[in-house]
């Protein structure tokens, strides 16, 4: 029997101000954070002992988030229900020593991460956002969101044949940002500039991680605004959507019969081998600590963790009206046509038929429509953080996520309705 749903169209404009407000993964999950606090959720730090008290927590580490909520009167060996995202997007990132330059150039020095369509980076108005680590200790969010950089493409008369052969780019020499004019290129302008920027004091900045990011915010667009055009939805979307199912569960309270859990992790997009990617033991550690804190023992953990599953919600691929032969022929998901289930027989995801059943039932409770996707046999599909999820932690694992196109480009392409219809499905599914 399905309920109402709890989210509209104004879960798709509030995603769209968080991918506008989340440049990085460090910002990503401080907004993740703020949102689960305003839900009655606390932080608790990971070198505190913690108490088995009931209610929402959350740790933070890096770019990553794991939060959870326990029922009043939960047993040690209650199981878990997981939403699984990533926090990361691929794109361009400055290297340790970023000044650079040339030919009365002033440029940045960058390194390419994850796998980006390069192209979608050229020609565009582009800011700079980073995490700076203080010589104090501390650390300090900065975003400067407004045109700083731009990777300027080669005039056509200067490269002939590139409308039929195709754009060649060559990583290292024509991916660097210019980002103003002069000779004399020094050491420490860029870290200089955004000292002056955060308003902190000359030689205050000792560390940072800095990345760029178009500048142009989300839009609907569409003759009926029926679409939504935005950066790093791959997998903001999902960390959006993951965030406010986990909230709307907490508010069930003590009916809840599984503790429901966000794992929002950092460096999918280079393999998550990190101590914030889900290739790390962040998730283990947090779901073992909270079963001890409630009293319980290594026995109580594995019943625990045996009952559990996780939905790993990532984007996927739509059908493209311009390429449909690039799809497998009997499975062309599309957009607005709800969430999709990810199956691959190689566990390049962790579907399976168990799993199936878990994501028809929250669909069906949640009143909305599924899809599946499959890859064409002959193009090799690429993974997500499932699969290393069920092999590390032993949890059933289902993938899952919303259809787009223009996946990895600066500015990615999903349906409207897409966004809540998620939202409604994980929420049914943690709510158990």
């Amino acid at each position: 029997m399905s309920e109402p749903p709890r989210f509209d169209r104004g879960h798709t404009d509030d995603l769209m101000s968080f991918l506008a407000a989340s440049p990085t993964p460090y910002h990503a999950v401080a907004n993740a954070a703020e949102r689960l606090e305003k839900a009655g959720f606390r932080q608790v730090a990971e070198t505190d002992a913690w108490d088995g008290t009931a209610g929402g927590k959350y740790v933070l580490r890096g770019g990553a988030i794991i939060a959870w909520y326990v029922p009043e009167g939960a047993a040690a060996h209650t199981p878990f229900r997981i939403v699984g995202a990533h926090t990361d997007s691929p794109n361009l990132r400055v290297k340790p020593r970023p000044d650079s330059g040339a030919h009365g150039w002033r440029q940045v020095a960058v390194e390419i991460y994850g796998g980006p369509l390069l192209n979608s980076w050229l020609d565009r108005d582009l800011g700079l956002a980073r995490r700076l680590s203080l010589r104090d200790g501390t650390t300090r969010l900065v975003d400067v969101d407004r045109p700083l950089l731009r990777v300027p493409q080669l005039a056509i008369h200067l490269d002939r044949a590139v409308n039929s052969d195709g754009l060649k780019l060559d990583k290292q020499r024509h991916m660097q940002p210019v980002w103003g004019l002069g000779e004399d290129v020094r050491d420490g302008d860029l870290i200089a500039f955004l000292e002056e920027t955060a308003g902190l004091a000359e030689g205050s900045v000792t560390g940072w991680d800095l990345m760029v990011h178009p500048v142009e915010p989300p839009a609907y667009l569409g003759r009926d605004r029926e679409l939504v055009a935005g950066p790093r939805m791959d997998n903001l979307l999902s960390v959006h959507a993951g965030t406010a199912a986990l909230a709307a569960a907490a508010a069930r309270g003590p009916e809840l019969p599984y503790i429901p859990v966000l794992a929002a992790f950092d460096h999918e997009e280079n393999g998550s081998q990190s101590d914030t990617g889900a290739d790390g033991p962040l998730l283990g550690s947090v779901l073992e600590r909270s079963v001890l804190a409630r009293g319980g023992t290594y026995e109580d953990r594995a019943r625990a963790f045996a009952a559990t599953v996780c939905l790993s919600s990532d984007t996927g691929h739509a059908v493209h009206p311009n390429y449909a032969e690039r799809h497998d022929p009997t499975h062309h998901p599309r957009v607005d046509g709800g969430p999709i289930l990810k199956v691959n027989v190689n566990n390049r995801y962790a579907t399976d038929g168990s799993g199936r059943a878990v994501f028809a039932a929250a669909c069906e409770k949640a009143g909305v429509p599924f899809q599946t996707f499959v890859s064409n046999n002959a193009m090799p599909c690429g993974t997500t953080i499932g699969p290393i999820t069920a092999a590390r932690h032993g949890i059933r694992t289902v993938d899952i996520g919303v259809a787009i196109l223009s996946m990895h480009s600066v500015r990615e392409l999903c349906g409207a309705k897409d966004p809540f219809l998620l939202a409604n499905a994980l929420t049914a599914f943690l709510e158990g």
